[in-house]
């Protein structure tokens, strides 16, 4: 049975534009790879693995999450220090495909393993993290970061995060130098040493 004309072309027509999309797409990914490589590689690492405390851990991170953050810079809306003084300038001219792609890329990488420093302090922050502090009002972290602080959905992994950077972001949410209400909540009911200790236990996890 031989298909009409009309209906030949469109197959064709649909086929090329197939291939045209998934072309774009590649040429995508790669563009996105050589950024987090060449450019994001030089305070996050190649892969995301950042071997300096200040800069964090993307590696194996929520890709949703990672583009929700991409596009805070970029429109300026994500207001602590290392965000002004890195992120703005460095997300200003992603599109919203470089954005998605590179969210991707850092999703597709193996983490580093976790680092234990202090062991009672991993086991206090275990604590806070899996039962949170009742007479604080704090919810358990586990609620929303996941066992293991594998996070998950809208929620970010924290799993083998650099303790420091960990602390740094908490006390941005304490003073809302980070716009998250969730997070400002559970972080103003945190002492000091209870962040230390939380910090500490989310770093040691593979």
């Amino acid at each position: 049975m031989r298909l009409p004309l009309q209906v030949l072309v469109a197959l064709t027509l649909l086929v090329a534009a197939g291939v045209s999309v998934a072309a774009d797409a590649d040429a995508v990914a790669a563009q996105a790879q050589r950024l987090a490589v060449g450019v994001c590689g030089t305070c996050h690492g190649p892969q995301g693995n950042s071997e300096q405390p200040k800069f964090p851990r993307l590696a194996g991170q929520n890709p949703d999450y990672l583009a929700a953050q991409l596009r805070a810079f970029k429109a300026q809306t994500r207001g602590d220090p290392d965000a002004i003084s890195y992120m703005w300038g460095m997300a200003g001219n992603l599109d919203e495909a470089v954005i998605n792609a590179l969210g991707q890329y850092y999703a597709a990488q193996k983490p580093g393993a976790g680092r234990i420093r202090d062991a009672a302090l991993v086991a206090q922050g275990r604590d806070i993290y899996e039962r949170g502090v009742e007479s604080a009002g704090v919810p358990p972290c586990l609620s929303c970061h996941g066992p293991g602080a594998a996070g998950g959905g809208n929620y970010p992994r924290l799993a083998g995060q650099h303790a420091q950077y960990v602390l740094k972001q908490l006390n941005s949410f304490q003073n809302n130098m980070r716009d998250v209400a969730i997070m400002h909540g559970v972080a103003q009911g945190l002492k000091l040493a209870e962040m230390r200790a939380v910090a500490a236990f989310v770093q040691a996890q593979p």
